[in-house]
């Protein structure tokens, strides 16, 4: 017997499809965001500690800074280093291509990379 919830979840799935076929063709998607929230937690548990983001502005300059921060991260670099680094570069930015400071970078210098062996 086919109740009032499967039907509503079999058209919610139908207008999902778009998102389900992308996950299913993309193998580096993954079909959770548990990664991402562990990522965010921090934040979250110190927000009472952020009193600069009172204002739209410096919520967003938080968001901005901590954006850097978390995806240095992921690609294996330093954060205090890589963010050194990018305020060392990012007022000369017309001399060279702005790829160059991305984090996955290959031209980043080996200070801001994180040592494999520990």
């Amino acid at each position: 017997m086919i109740t009032a919830n499967c039907v509503a979840s079999i058209k919610y799935w139908q207008s999902q499809w778009d998102k389900l076929r992308n996950f299913v063709l993309d193998g580096r998607l993954e079909i959770a965001n548990n990664r991402c929230e562990r990522s965010v937690k921090p934040f979250v548990i110190g927000r009472k500690g952020w009193l600069f983001c009172n204002t739209p502005k410096g919520a967003r300059t938080s968001a901005v800074i901590y954006s850097i921060v978390e995806t240095a991260k992921e690609n294996g670099l330093i954060p205090f280093e890589y963010l050194g680094y990018l305020f060392e570069r990012l007022p000369n930015l017309a001399e060279g291509d702005p790829d160059e400071l991305l984090p996955w970078s290959p031209c980043l210098p080996e200070t801001c990379r994180a040592r494999k062996d520990v």
